[in-house]
C-alpha cells in the first residue's frame, strides 16, 4: 500500500535510493536471502502489522507461521516482520531507505542513526500524541511523564508533538565493580574515598590478590577513547554514559560535561594513575573482546559494566581458572569537592514510530499492538516467546533456551528491553536461579539493586542527536578523544586542556551549546 505522505520524501531520498540500490546489487550476501526477502508483497497482507527492528541473524515472522500465531493469539493482532539484516544498522538503513524512497514504508519500524527527523518533517509518520492515551494507554503509563517531555522536546517541526516511542531504562544500568574476594584476600574494607581506592588500587596490583604467585593483577581500566570507566569518572561528579560525555548542569548551566573543571581534574588524576601503573597500560588500546577478555581471566580488580549482568563474568572466571569470584558493586566514590556518582541515562533512543495512514482499521491495530507493548502483564509471555523454539516447560515453567538463530523466529516484541524496568530484569535473573548457578546469579541480582543507590540521571537526558547534524566531530567527540588519550597516557600535561576547549568552542561548540541549552529550555518549560 503506498503512503501518500511519503511521496514528499522522494526528491530527497532518489540520490540515496539510487546509491543503496547499486551497493544491494554489488554487495549483498547469501545471507539475506537465505533468510527471506524485505518485501512487504512477499510476507504481509494489509490484515498484518509489518514491524522492522533489529535482527541479527534470527528468522523471519512470516504470516501463519509459529511466532505469528503466537502474536495473534496474545494481541488479536497478526505482526509479520520479513529478515533484514541488522550489520550494525548499516544494511537496515540502505533497505529502510529504499523502502522510504518506494514510498512503502513498514506499519512499525526502529528508527536509526537520527532519519525520524527527516520524515517527521517530511509529514510521513504519524502523530502519536492523542493515540496514546485514548489507544494505547498501557504503553502511555509506563513511560515517566519527564521522559515524554524529552520526546515532545525532540519534534523537529517545534510543535511539541509525539512521532517517537522512546527506547526508557527506569534504572541504573550501569555502575562499578570490584572484586570482592581481592579486597577479603588482602584483608582490605571496601574503599569509600579516593585516598582508600588509590590505595585499594595499589594493594590489587602488587599483593597478588588473586593468589597465584604472578604479578598478572590489573587493578582498573576500560577500553579505547577513554570508555566504559565510569568508576574513574564519576568520582568527579562527570556525567559520562559509556565514555560519551553528556550534558548535565554545571555552575547553574546547561554544559558538555567533557570541557568542564571536573573533566580536567579528573584527566590529571587519571593520567597520575596511568604513570603508576595502576591503569591498564592497554587500556587505550583495549576493543571490547581484549577487554572483557582480561576481565573473564581474572586478573582486573575494578571495572565498569552492567552489574545485572555480573554472572556472565563470575562464570566465565570460574570456568578459566577453577576459582567462583565474588563480584560486588563499588560504592560511588567522590573525589575531593565533587559529589560521585554513575551516570543513569533513562533515554537511550527511538525504540520505534509508526509510518502515517488515515486507515482509521490499520490505525487501531497499530495501537493495539503499541499498547500490548507497554502491558506488563505480557512482557513474560513476550520474553519467553514459543514453546518449543524460544522455551521449553520445566517443572511447570517456561526456561528459555540458548540462542539459536538457525531455529528460533525473532522476537519482535521485546519492550523488556526498550522499557526496562528493574522488577522485570530481577524477575529474568531470578529464573535462572538454579542449584549450579544460585552463586553467580545471586550476585547479579544484588548487586543490581544496590547499584540504584549510586546512580543519577542528567540533565540532558534524552537530548536528540541532530544538535550535532552539523558538527559531526562534535557529536563524535573527535577532539576529546584525542586529547583526554594523549593527557591520559602523559603524552600532553594537564595544561593542554584549556586548549582543547577553547578548540572545541570554536570548532561549533559555541553553536552545539546555544542549541543544547534552547532544548533544555524547551524540555523544563
Amino acid at each position: 500500500m503506498k503512503n501518500k505522505y511519503v511521496k514528499r520524501l522522494l526528491s530527497v531520498m532518489a540520490a540515496t535510493a539510487m546509491v543503496v540500490s547499486m551497493l544491494s546489487g554489488c554487495g549483498s550476501s547469501g545471507e539475506s536471502g537465505d533468510k527471506g526477502e524485505s518485501k512487504k508483497e512477499a510476507s504481509a497482507s494489509d490484515e498484518d502489522i509489518e514491524i522492522w527492528g533489529t535482527n541479527t541473524g534470527y528468522l523471519p515472522v512470516e504470516a501463519g507461521s509459529e511466532l505469528y500465531n503466537f502474536y495473534k493469539e496474545k494481541i488479536g493482532v497478526g505482526i509479520v516482520q520479513p529478515y533484514v539484516e541488522w550489520n550494525g544498522g548499516e544494511t537496515y538503513l540502505e533497505q529502510l531507505n529504499l523502502r522510504i524512497a518506494a514510498g512503502d514504508m513498514p506499519d512499525i519500524f526502529a528508527p536509526y542513526n537520527g532519519n525520524e527527523a527527516e520524515l517527521i518533517e517530511s509529514g510521513a509518520l504519524l502523530d502519536l500524541t492523542d493515540l496514546l492515551p485514548e489507544k494505547a494507554p498501557h504503553l502511555w503509563e509506563s513511560i515517566p511523564e519527564e521522559v515524554w517531555d524529552a520526546v515532545k522536546a525532540n519534534d523537529p517541526t517545534g510543535e511539541n508533538r509525539i512521532y517517537v516511542i522512546p527506547q526508557v531504562l527506569e534504572y541504573g544500568r550501569n555502575g562499578a565493580m570490584i572484586r570482592q574476594d581481592w579486597l577479603d584476600n588482602l584483608g582490605l574494607e571496601m574503599p569509600t574515598t579516593q585516598e582508600e581506592f588509590v590505595e585499594v588500587l595499589r594493594a590489587f596490583k602488587n599483593d597478588d590478590p588473586n593468589g597465584n604467585g604472578v604479578a598478572d593483577e590489573i587493578p582498573t581500566g576500560g577500553r579505547e577513547e577513554a570508555r566504559w570507566m565510569g568508576q574513574l569518572f564519576g568520582q568527579y561528579g562527570i556525567a559520562m554514559w559509556e565514555g560519551y560525555p553528556q550534558w548535565d548542569i554545571y555552575d547553574g548551566e546547561l554544559t558538555y560535561s567533557a570541557v568542564t573543571e571536573n573533566m580536567k581534574e579528573c584527566l590529571e588524576w587519571m593520567s597520575e594513575l596511568y604513570a603508576e601503573g595502576l591503569i591498564d597500560p592497554e587500556t587505550l588500546l583495549n576493543d571490547k573482546s581484549a577487554w572483557d577478555g582480561k576481565i573473564n581471566s581474572g586478573v582486573v580488580g575494578v571495572w565498569e559494566h552492567l552489574p545485572q549482568e555480573c554472572y556472565n563474568y563470575a562464570e566465565n572466571i570460574y570456568n578459566g581458572t577453577g576459582e567462583k569470584p565474588e563480584i560486588a558493586v563499588l560504592p560511588a566514590i567522590s573525589a575531593p569537592g565533587y559529589e560521585g556518582f554513575y551516570t543513569a541515562r533513562q533515554m537511550n533512543g527511538g525504540a520505534f514510530v509508526v509510518t502515517k495512514t488515515d486507515d482509521e482499521e490499520k490505525i487501531d491495530k497499530i495501537m493495539k499492538v503499541l499498547d500490548a507493548y507497554g502491558n506488563k502483564d505480557l512482557w513474560m509471555d513476550f520474553y519467553n516467546g514459543v514453546e518449543g523454539m524460544h522455551h521449553e516447560v520445566v517443572n511447570g515453567e517456561p526456561v528459555r533456551l540458548p540462542d539459536d538463530p538457525s531455529s528460533q523466529q525473532n522476537l519482535v516484541l521485546a519492550p523488556y528491553n526498550s522499557t526496562a524496568t528493574l522488577d522485570f530484569q530481577v524477575d529474568l535473573l531470578s529464573i535462572q536461579l538454579t542449584e549450579d548457578r544460585e552463586w553467580s546469579v545471586s550476585q547479579a541480582i544484588n548487586n543490581v539493586q544496590e547499584n540504584q543507590e549510586y546512580v543519577r540521571t542528567f540533565a540532558g537526558d534524552g537530548m536528540p542527536e541532530s544538535i550535532y547534524s552539523d558538527y559531526p566531530d562534535i557529536g563524535n567527540r573527535t577532539l576529546y578523544v584525542e586529547y583526554a588519550t594523549k593527557i591520559i597516557t602523559g603524552e600532553y600535561s594537564i595544561d593542554k586542556f584549556d586548549e582543547f576547549v577553547e578548540k572545541w568552542y570554536a570548532s561549533g561548540g559555541e553553536e552545539v551549546t546555544k542549541l543544547a541549552r534552547e532544548w533544555y529550555a524547551n524540555k523544563t518549560k
